[in-house]
């Protein structure tokens, strides 16, 4: 992993599935084509979900009610990296927040 790397975790295509579902987003394509043809475009990585990161959800303050973002928090803290949210609520989890 260098510096230059970016993820887009498991639970954020989840998460991106159950609002397409919901009519809540709408993307200029299918789903699945337009997310994976994003991702070619713009070099980003999928991030699946360990075991270990689950697990780290079950120690985690109670600071965000969301299990999507919990499990984003996991995952930044497991692997150290940063998260791209204009969410503030990130911030006491003691991870670097992008935005």
């Amino acid at each position: 992993m260098t510096e230059q790397d970016c993820f887009v975790s498991y639970a954020s295509f989840w998460e991106i599935a159950i609002k397409v579902s919901l009519g809540k987003l709408r993307l200029p394509g299918i789903v699945d084509r337009y997310l994976a043809s994003q991702m070619s475009l713009n070099g980003f990585e999928q991030m699946e979900i360990s075991f270990r990161q689950i697990m780290r959800c079950a120690s985690l303050e109670r600071h965000h009610g969301d299990p999507f973002d919990r499990l984003l928090v996991a995952q930044a803290q497991e692997e150290e990296l940063a998260i791209v949210s204009r969410d503030a609520t990130f911030d006491v989890y003691g991870i670097k927040r992008i935005w």
